[in-house]
């Protein structure tokens, strides 16, 4: 009877360990961004003569977001981002231009980001809110950036996620430039505005 007592003290906990992880399994996706045509990064800001913005859709992300049995998400453990300095468009060569000196284009082609932690808020049903920290490199130089996204997980599993947040450029060693022999300055405060649709890297198409 004791040897009864004893294995039932130890295969109880194993049981009961089994039936709940349903709810705590955790499965871990890989998703990039999917070829449609509303992925798009825009900048906008400010000068003394007109506001101004780039755009561009030229650009690579991939991620891993985690979701539990019940097909909510739980975290985002990995994400990363480059774009072509290049690749953003104002509709204006001289502007383009002027800004790809600025930038250092050509020293510097790519900017880029990585989290570094994430923290997944669910707001209703398929709906979240993330809160980001994030390293930031435009032009070589690289800083924390904090931010919120917010995603949406639609229907056949692809994630579209927006958000925007206010740069200065002098926090990356960014003169504001001038255009017209100096009749045009740009103002030091920036907005970057992004969508993103993601899929499962297996299926991007």
């Amino acid at each position: 009877m004791k040897t009864f007592n004893i294995f039932q003290k130890k295969i109880r906990p194993i049981i009961l360990l089994f039936m709940l992880s349903p709810l705590v399994t955790v499965a871990q996706t890989t998703y990039q961004l999917s070829q449609t045509a509303s992925n798009s990064v825009k900048v906008t800001g400010t000068s003394n003569v007109h506001d101004w913005s780039m755009i561009s859709k030229q650009f690579e992300s991939t991620g891993t977001f985690n979701f539990n049995a019940r097909g909510e998400m739980t975290d985002v453990t990995a994400l990363k981002f480059t774009l072509a300095a290049k690749s953003l468009k104002s509709g204006k060569s001289a502007m383009d231009g002027r800004t790809y000196k600025t930038l250092n284009a050509t020293e510097f082609p790519k900017i880029s980001y990585q989290l570094t932690f994430a923290t997944v808020t669910m707001v209703q049903a398929k709906r979240y809110s993330i809160q980001t920290t994030g390293i930031l490199t435009i032009a070589g130089k690289t800083q924390s950036l904090s931010m919120k996204v917010m995603a949406l997980v639609n229907a056949d599993g692809s994630i579209s996620c927006h958000g925007s947040e206010q740069l200065m450029l002098t926090d990356y060693g960014i003169e504001p430039p001038s255009f017209m022999l100096g009749a045009m300055k740009v103002g030091n405060n920036l907005v970057v505005r992004f969508e993103f649709d993601y899929v499962k890297a297996s299926v991007a198409k």
